[in-house]
């Protein structure tokens, strides 16, 4: 595989990666999204190297911004899913005198 194309597939992975997760947010499957950013980090390391390697034309810049925009458009979408759960996590350890009552209004412990 040529370098540009291999530079480009691994922009397509990333980006297919951020489909994957945002789909599991939709879906409120944390555990998948969590195991999916491990991938997806992964992912973003391995293309590092190759940010200063490759030269692009016009056209294969547009095609990168392309890329590039979809993933955030995906990690906005995942924030915004992610934030209501995150708030009422907050809202448990921050509003809660005792630890133990963070459990028991979480998992219903007693």
């Amino acid at each position: 595989m040529s370098s540009k194309a291999d530079y480009f597939a691994r922009y397509e992975a990333i980006a297919a990666v951020s489909g994957q997760m945002l789909l599991a947010a939709q879906d409120s499957h944390w555990n998948v999204l969590i195991d999916l950013q491990e991938e997806y980090r992964l992912l973003v390391d391995a293309l590092k190297s190759f940010e200063t390697a490759v030269r692009l034309t016009t056209a294969e810049r547009a095609r990168k911004y392309e890329l590039i925009r979809q993933i955030l458009a995906d990690d906005a979408a995942i924030r915004d899913l992610a934030n209501p759960c995150m708030a009422r996590l907050s809202a448990l350890f921050y509003g809660a005198t005792q630890p133990s009552r963070v459990l028991q209004e979480m998992y219903g412990a007693r």
